[in-house]
């Protein structure tokens, strides 16, 4: 089974993780940020993944380390569990729509860490979400991931529909891309990711 258990301690957050690849969508989330509670919720479910997370952080200050942190974290999380990336389908692109929002989140799992993040519309914040730290997640993901990730909003209205369009089709993309195929061998012309 592919899994990986992360720890992570800063003098701004203190993370605790575990992440199950092959899981059944399972999920127990407490970042003390409400909406990205949900949102890595969501995640999970369509993911396939399980996930547990707990995050302690300085949000007398902002949201902002413990969102970050926790890409960093499952970031960090999904590159261990993937492991050697052997027998993998490697990409996936996925359109969700969420009522009148519609996202594609296409990932190729490359070995390349890239973001292309076209989302525009946004209110500022959903509730006490500051909405312009999902671009944040994504960036620290991707990064520590060493994924190549594109997240293109085509059209929406509703921020928290845009948004969990976004972390659905991202939770979709990860179940597809990192999904083994029963070919043998590493999915690259280079024969190594």
């Amino acid at each position: 089974m592919r899994t990986s258990t992360i720890e992570r301690k800063t003098a701004e957050t203190d993370i605790s993780m575990q992440l199950v690849l092959d899981g059944s969508g399972k999920s127990d989330i407490n970042t003390g940020v409400g909406f990205f509670n949900h949102m890595l919720i969501l995640t999970t479910m369509h993911g396939g993944i399980d996930l547990q997370v707990t995050c302690n952080g300085d949000l007398e200050t902002d949201q902002h380390h413990s969102v970050e942190d926790v890409g960093i974290a499952l970031g960090t999380a999904f590159k261990e569990a993937i492991g050697t990336k052997e027998s993998i389908e490697r990409y996936a692109s996925v359109t969700v729509p969420m009522d009148e929002a519609l996202a594609e989140v296409s990932m190729d799992i490359s070995g390349r860490s890239f973001l292309v993040y076209n989302v525009s519309g946004l209110k500022d914040k959903i509730g006490a979400f500051d909405t312009e730290l999902a671009e944040e997640f994504f960036l620290a993901f991707t990064r520590h991931a060493e994924v190549t990730l594109h997240i293109n909003l085509q059209y929406g209205k509703n921020s928290h529909h845009i948004l969990e369009s976004i972390f659905k089709g991202f939770g979709r993309a990860i179940r597809v891309a990192a999904a083994k195929n029963g070919r043998q061998g590493i999915p690259s012309t280079k024969g190594m990711l």
